[in-house]
């Protein structure tokens, strides 16, 4: 009789326990720095990979497990992204706040940037063809090119050799209007528009602001580049 008590009061424990659930972990490093990804990522708008870690030693607000898991939220940011930066956060469980400390972080902003497969000339667009691509922290090689500047807008400024990383300087932005050759200038004030003929006397990329002459007056003044060939003035 008093092993089947004992038998029954053990089945009764577990039913219990089976009840109550799964109680959640306290905080960890690796959920902590899930939870920082998260919250920075949001915070600065990101869309590439972000990555970080921590610089000095830190301890869990709460050891072991608790059934209220612990939250962390950042309360203070730096201005601007950095490749090591302070962030202050608050540890808090349900209403009750733990403590607030500041972390030490080491980040890494993944991108992904271009090499030279074979050799690239002055003039040529930016295309992925003729090179190659590569997995880049844009915030310890803040010059090099990113994939991103493939399209119509940016030109090769020099030649680059194959093998060599595409950077900022290896590029400059596309020219829409050409000195020495005709625009379409748009004269807009309000609902009214006027198109005339200008002659460019500088180069100008889209939303450059250059100098071009009227034909007939032939007065000077400025129009902003909307197009190739063409330009727009606003009163």
């Amino acid at each position: 009789m008093a092993l089947l008590r004992f038998l029954l009061s053990g089945l009764l424990l577990s039913a219990c326990v089976l009840r109550a659930g799964p109680v959640a972990p306290a905080l960890d490093r690796d959920r902590l720095l899930g939870d920082l990804v998260a919250d920075l990522s949001s915070h600065y708008a990101l869309s590439e990979n972000l990555d970080v870690d921590l610089i000095r030693p830190w301890t869990s607000p709460a050891d072991g497990a608790a059934e209220t898991p612990v939250s962390v939220t950042v309360v203070e940011y730096p201005e601007a992204l950095a490749s090591s930066m302070l962030v202050r956060v608050r540890y808090q469980q349900a209403e009750r706040i733990l403590r607030e400390n500041t972390l030490v972080l080491r980040v890494s902003l993944w991108r992904e940037g271009m090499v030279a497969a074979t050799p690239l000339k002055r003039g040529d667009p930016v295309s992925l063809q003729g090179v190659t691509t590569r997995r880049i922290d844009v915030l310890r090689d803040r010059e090099s090119l990113p994939v991103s500047a493939v399209g119509e807008e940016y030109v090769f400024a020099r030649e680059v050799p194959a093998g060599r990383p595409l950077t900022w300087r290896d590029v400059v932005r596309r020219s829409l209007v050409h000195r020495g050759r005709m625009v379409e200038v748009l004269a807009t004030d309000g609902a009214l528009v006027i198109t005339m003929k200008a002659l460019a006397m500088q180069d100008g990329a889209r939303g450059d602001v250059v100098r071009v002459r009227n034909l007939e007056s032939k007065r000077d003044f400025t129009a902003l580049v909307i197009d190739e060939n063409r330009a727009e003035v606003r009163f």
